[in-house]
């Protein structure tokens, strides 16, 4: 180890444990113990630059424990980010660009948003997911245009989640070869010594993957750790290097959970200084320190530069491959796909009606890339002429992500973040719970991927209960910034796809049914359109109102029926037809109240689903017709009419309550 080495690395750690003591909160064990790792990864091993973090050629680097956030900040800034020591000493403060676990969309430099133990790890896989497909489809003799490494820290708590494993066996499984895992081998968790709860070999685990694995138990040794990495990125598998590493190294809690996620107090934090002989002034940068981690802002805007010419060659030596990787990394999505749809005329599920759009929608976009959790004949997502996607086959647009919910929804999250691929993944809305996580970081962090949930109620039948969502679509429309369309018929499909390909700062979910349903005549009715407005008047009998019936999805079609019910009844009815929440709530005040008018007090809304999430828009006098009980193992139309969800029945209900 050179004497810079060591003064870098104890920066990263001093200026880590004086954020976290500034703050008084905070995570200064892992810096303490890892940041050794974190600065050999900076200084040797990462292609990056500091001027621009968002370069597309750049190597990726995710701290999957996220909570050793005040580590990464010290690292960003002595290697010359948009950060400053301001910054850091305004560490989890409100308004600092250094939050206490790393926000991809807020700080330079950091990738993935992390700190949900296991996340860094999915993201990752989709990263190198995203470059492999990338690079063999763009890739030509010469012209390497993409070609960087996906490299993670990630701590014991990660591993333990469950996600570790569903992730990493799909990266062996596809030999993600640029792939980099280390693990700081701490043994140490919140509770205490691992060996409270984990006793497994995760070395054979790994091997059993399909990684190569590599163990460095000298942690400190900084050359072995270099010469170990720097072998592990030459394997022609995911590498997974376990480094046996100490918590809160060198201080007064070294090796126990106290310092897991607390501050050392100012006494041990002088302590802790004094034993690395380092100064106690707070903050304190050695300015040799800056001079050698900086010259990587130079280094880093030569490797743009050469990365640069080398497009500018391969554009024209390719042109069409280069425009269309142009427009796919800024996220150009073409919509000529939907002028080239057909209009649906007959009855189908709208999950079938998904289907025809995805296929529409490859042929425009070659990185539209996705796929399905073991379920791609009953999501509809299969690209039809394409192949799977898989290690000896890279360019197959069709993923198979088995069955690991979680992990698709982090693998899609890791591609969005990569940018360049407009990700999907479908399965059947009730097992959108097990994916909840990386659906909540997608909205948090503004990501652009689509979900495809079908299945999306009772009516998929004699499944039962176990598989009939009932309180998954209000329970998703409580995620701010994630959109979610339930469309009422074939036709709407289409606009909510292409709402979906709009809508560039956040997820969107697409509610579909199993089963078939009517096709509204937009001779009659407003055109489908209207979807992107969130709420429409689909029908009503007059201006002067009694009554607005408020539906989604498949329940449309009996609330409308109802609604004619009723005005055989001299009842007069409006129809709304309610897809999506989210959209509605961007409309003006002037649209809202024109669709639900504040003066009509009666209003009913029909959904399969729990109701609870309606009544801001029912007011004190309206009620719902939803689902307020598991459902029953019965034909789909059996248990509509069990439940209530008839014609009839929807009738009946209003003119008990108010017109009797």
């Amino acid at each position: 180890m050179k004497d810079i080495d060591n003064l870098a690395i104890n920066t990263i750690r001093f200026l880590s444990v004086d954020q976290v003591e500034r703050a008084k909160s905070g995570h200064p064990g892992m810096p303490l113990g890892a940041s050794h790792i974190v600065y050999l990864i900076f200084d040797r091993f990462l292609k990056f630059n500091p001027k621009n973090p968002k370069w597309f050629n750049r190597d990726r680097f995710v701290l999957s424990a996220g909570h050793a956030s005040a580590m990464l900040y010290s690292t960003l800034f002595l290697f010359g980010y948009d950060l400053t020591l301001e910054d850091l000493k305004n560490f989890r403060q409100l308004g600092s660009k250094t939050p206490g676990h790393p926000e991809s969309w807020l700080t330079p430099g950091v990738e993935a948003t992390t700190g949900p133990l296991g996340q860094g790890l999915g993201n990752a896989v989709g990263m190198a997911l995203a470059e492999r497909f990338l690079s063999a489809k763009f890739n030509r003799e010469g012209f390497p245009v993409v070609d960087h490494k996906t490299i993670v820290l990630c701590s014991d708590g990660d591993l333990m989640e469950g996600i570790s494993y569903e992730a990493c066996a799909l990266a062996g499984h596809w030999k993600l070869n640029k792939l980099l895992v280390i693990w700081d081998n701490n043994r140490i968790s919140i509770d205490g010594p691992t060996d409270l709860a984990w006793s497994e070999n995760v070395l054979k685990r790994f091997e059993a993957f399909g990684w190569d694995v590599f163990e460095v138990e000298e942690g400190y040794d900084l050359d072995l750790l270099e010469k170990t990495i720097q072998k592990a990125l030459s394997s022609d598998k995911p590498a997974f290097v376990s480094v046996r590493t100490h918590i809160g190294y060198g201080s007064p809690l070294q090796d126990t959970a106290k310092v897991h996620g607390a501050p050392l107090g100012p006494e041990k934090a002088l302590e802790t200084k004094r034993r690395f002989n380092w100064p106690e002034e707070e903050f304190y940068v050695p300015e040799e320190v800056l001079q050698y981690t900086r010259r990587h802002v130079q280094r880093g805007e030569e490797l743009e530069k050469e990365w640069k010419e080398l497009f500018k060659r391969y554009k024209e030596a390719y042109p069409q491959l280069a425009q269309d990787l142009e427009r796919a990394i800024e996220g150009d999505w073409p919509l000529d796909w939907y002028e080239d749809l057909e209009e649906f005329k007959e009855a189908v599920a709208t999950r079938k009606a998904s289907g025809v759009v995805i296929n529409a929608i490859a042929k425009k976009i070659p990185t539209f890339f996705g796929g399905s959790a073991d379920l791609s004949e009953s999501n509809n997502t299969i690209i039809k002429g394409e192949k799977d996607f898989s290690a000896d086959l890279p360019t197959g647009r069709n993923i198979h992500f088995g069955v690991r919910e979680h992990a698709m929804g982090s693998i899609l999250n890791g591609m969005a973040y990569h940018g360049g691929i407009l990700p999907y993944g479908g399965t059947f809305l009730v097992f959108s719970d097990y994916m909840r996580a990386p659906i909540r970081l997608a909205s948090m962090s503004g990501l652009q991927v689509i979900y495809v949930f079908t299945h999306d109620s009772i009516g998929l039948g004699e499944d039962g209960p176990t598989h009939q969502p009932v309180e998954q679509l209000p329970s998703l429309r409580l995620i701010p910034n994630l959109t979610v369309i339930r469309p009422a018929d074939a036709n709407e499909v289409k606009v909510a796809w292409k709402v979906a390909l709009k809508r560039k700062s956040g997820p969107t979910a697409i509610i579909l049914t199993r089963q078939s349903v009517p096709v509204l005549d937009r001779n009659i009715y407003p055109s489908e359109e209207n979807l992107e407005r969130g709420a429409y008047i689909l029908y009503q009998t007059d201006t002067n109102l009694d009554v607005i019936l408020i539906a989604s999805g498949s329940e449309v079609h009996p609330t409308l029926e109802a609604g004619r019910i009723l005005e055989e009844k001299g009842i007069k009815v409006r129809v709304v037809n309610f897809p999506s929440v989210e959209l509605f709530e961007e409309q003006p005040d002037s649209y809202k109240q024109e669709v639900l008018p504040p003066a009509v007090k009666r209003r009913v809304v029909v959904e399969a689903s729990a109701g609870s999430c309606w009544f801001k828009y029912l007011g004190d006098e309206g009620f719902t017709i939803s689902m307020e009980t598991f459902g029953k193992s019965a034909p789909g139309k059996v248990l509509f009419e069990h439940f209530g969800f008839s014609p009839q029945n929807i009738a009946d209900k209003v003119i008990k309550r108010w017109f009797l």
